[in-house]
């Protein structure tokens, strides 16, 4: 089975990892460099370190025919793209957009993820047009277009790029 997923998934997974590393090696020379680092101080340390990692550290998109997962640390979440019932734009400090299908499942990504990635993209809107052709898209439409337009406005910047025309 042929599936797509987030090419920067890894980058930003070692761009975490370093986050996290540079608290730790700080936190413990400050403390040394005070000397006052012991070893509950330096567990400490560490764990607040992988705390860090934990929440910085990216969900993993994939997407296939007819389905679309997040996995992160702990928990994986999945959605039929092609039993779409809803797909809402949430604003805020981090635009996201929240998927729901038929048997109740909801998935949650940040959009941008779909725009980097012009092949989970194309996944997630042939999935959603046969959900629309079936009836099951109740809202949602004006959403999945937008993003395509920004899908594709990205696309053509990026073709200009190349070719040197922009």
């Amino acid at each position: 089975m042929q599936h797509s997923e987030d090419r920067r998934w890894s980058k930003d997974v070692y761009a975490s990892a370093r986050c996290a590393g540079v608290l730790l090696a700080l936190l413990l020379l400050t403390d040394w460099g005070a000397s006052t680092l012991t070893w509950w101080r330096g567990a400490l340390w560490t764990a607040l370190a992988l705390l860090l990692f934990t929440v910085l550290c990216p969900a993993r998109i994939r997407a296939g025919d007819g389905w679309l997962t997040s996995r992160r640390l702990l928990r994986t979440r999945r959605v039929r793209t092609d039993l779409l019932v809803s797909v809402r734009c949430l604003d805020g400090i981090s635009p996201r957009l929240l998927l729901r299908d038929t048997f109740g499942g909801r998935l949650e990504l940040d959009p941008r993820v779909l725009v980097d990635n012009p092949d989970l993209w194309l996944r997630v809107d042939e999935g959603a047009r046969r959900a629309a052709a079936a009836g099951t898209l109740l809202c949602g439409s004006l959403a999945l277009s937008r993003l395509g337009e920004q899908v594709d406005r990205e696309n053509a910047l990026g073709v200009f790029k190349a070719s040197g025309l922009e």
